[in-house]
C-alpha cells in the first residue's frame, strides 16, 4: 500500500538537509560537520516559532510552555527546558541524531526518492535520487536570491542561508549560486544576523541564529570535510 505524502508544513532542517543533498551523485555535502548545521537549523526553527529566547553570555534556553507541535523539534526543546545552554553544548547535543529521521522524512514528501542499487553487480543497496516535487530548486533560487541580489529575505530564508554558509559547503553550489566576492561578503552578514532592516521584528530570531551559525562555524572551521 502507498503512504500518502506528507502535508504538514516542512522544518528548516529538512530544507537545509535538501539543499545539501547533491542530486549529481546521490550524496550529502558536509557529510562529516553535518550533524552541527542540522542542530543549527533546529535551534533557528524554535528560534522562529518562538520557542526560544537568549540569556546572558549567548546562553540559549526554551520559552516555558511553548513546545513545538513537530517530533523533529520537540527533543531540541526539551533539551534547553532544562537550564540555559551554550550554543555549541546544545549543537553537540541535538544535532547527531538527526541525519535519518529527517532524511526519511524528504523521502516520506518526495523530495528524494530511493532507487535499489548494486554495487559491483553483486551487493544490493539503494541509491538516493531527487524527487519529482521542485521544492529543491525553488529553495536554492531563494537562497541564491538572497545571496547575490542584495534584497532583504524573508527571515526564514535568511537563516537558511546563513547556515548554509556556516556548513562550508557554499562553494560546492558555484553551478547554482554564483560563488563571487559579493555572495561571500553577503554570506557572511547573513551568518551575523544582518537581515536588513524589514527583519526588526524577527530580533530574538536573527541573535538566537546568529549565535548558532557562528558556533557552528567555530567547529566546521577546525573539523575535517568530505
Amino acid at each position: 500500500m502507498t503512504t500518502a505524502p506528507r502535508s504538514d508544513p516542512p522544518t528548516l532542517v529538512e530544507d537545509l538537509l535538501l539543499l545539501l543533498f547533491q542530486p549529481r551523485s546521490g550524496t550529502i555535502a558536509g557529510e562529516n560537520t553535518l550533524f552541527y548545521v542540522l542542530g543549527g537549523a533546529v535551534l533557528a526553527d524554535l528560534a522562529l516559532g518562538g520557542h526560544l529566547s537568549t540569556e546572558a553570555q549567548g546562553r540559549i534556553r526554551s520559552v516555558a510552555d511553548r513546545p513545538p507541535s513537530d517530533d523533529l523539534l520537540r527533543p531540541g526543546w526539551d533539551y534547553l527546558c532544562a537550564k540555559p545552554r551554550g550554543a555549541q553544548t546544545a549543537l553537540a547535543a541535538i544535532g547527531p541524531p538527526l541525519r535519518e529521521p529527517v532524511l526519511d522524512r524528504l523521502i516520506a514528501r518526495g523530495h528524494i526518492d530511493q532507487e535499489p542499487h548494486r554495487v559491483l553487480g553483486l551487493f544490493r543497496t539503494t541509491a538516493l535520487r531527487e524527487g519529482r516535487t521542485g521544492r529543491r530548486a525553488r529553495l536554492l533560487a531563494d537562497v541564491r536570491q538572497a545571496l547575490s541580489e542584495g534584497t532583504p529575505p524573508p527571515a526564514r530564508v535568511a537563516a537558511l542561508a546563513a547556515l548554509l554558509s556556516a556548513s562550508g559547503t557554499l562553494p560546492q553550489f558555484h553551478r547554482e549560486i554564483p560563488w563571487t566576492s559579493s555572495v561571500i561578503t553577503r554570506a557572511k552578514e547573513l551568518e551575523r544576523g544582518d537581515w536588513g532592516a524589514d527583519a526588526a521584528a524577527q530580533a530574538v530570531t536573527r541573535t538566537v541564529t546568529a549565535t548558532v551559525v557562528n558556533s557552528a562555524v567555530a567547529v566546521v572551521a577546525v573539523l575535517p570535510r568530505s
